[in-house]
């Protein structure tokens, strides 16, 4: 399959992940897969200026294809989760709490106000720390110039400058705030997406260099 962008080091494919699981096999694996999963909610946000589209198949979480793309890593897997969707995946060595400083999703009638997301971590035997950070990380949200459910690149970056690991997969890219981080330090990066309008979107960021919203 051709990739709909790719340069210096950065690759990104206008497809279902699902179609390219079995490239991702051997010497192809990637070392990190950092990613975030449409999470079974329908999401459209009714409460921001910015509106977005809903979610493309965001009906219930692909935790099969999920299990898969961190059966692929090399190294080290983190996922993007809520705390209902941890009975339906693996379960992590590690879950890493961002907190974002705000109020976010939820049912805001019967429900608290939610200040934090869930990242399930997945070392594997080949895994390696550049350093430890603790399991908590702040930082604010975007403000979701791009997608509805954008996280900030330097919560990602974080994820990436701790692990040893040359090549980042995101097999649920949205707008591309992991392809961007990855390029910012310098690793190789592969995104896929369903949405062509996303797609377009991160190989702007990345083609205009503009590189960071919330930097």
């Amino acid at each position: 399959m051709a990739p709909y962008y790719s340069e210096d080091g950065i690759t990104i494919y206008h497809c279902d992940c699902r179609e390219l699981l079995s490239v991702f096999a051997g010497d192809s694996r990637p070392d990190l897969v950092i990613t975030d999963p449409p999470y079974g909610m329908a999401f459209q946000s009714g409460y921001r200026t910015m509106k977005h589209n809903p979610i493309t198949e965001d009906v219930s979480a692909p935790v099969v294809t999920i299990r898969k793309y961190i059966a692929r890593a090399r190294r080290a897997s983190y996922v993007f989760c809520r705390w209902d969707n941890l009975t339906d995946l693996l379960q992590p060595t590690s879950l890493l709490a961002w907190i974002k400083n705000n109020w976010s999703m939820g049912d805001l009638k019967h429900e608290h106000g939610r200040m934090w997301e869930g990242i399930a971590f997945y070392p594997q035997t080949e895994h390696e720390f550049i350093k430890r950070i603790p399991d908590v990380i702040y930082a604010d949200r975007t403000g979701n110039p791009y997608h509805p459910t954008q996280k900030p690149e330097s919560l990602v970056k974080a994820l990436i400058a701790c692990n040893v690991g040359d090549l980042i997969l995101d097999p649920f890219m949205g707008s591309g705030t992991t392809l961007v981080a990855a390029k910012n330090l310098g690793r190789k990066a592969i995104g896929i997406e369903i949405c062509e309008e996303y797609c377009e979107v991160a190989a702007k960021r990345l083609a205009q260099g503009v590189m960071s919203y919330e930097e």
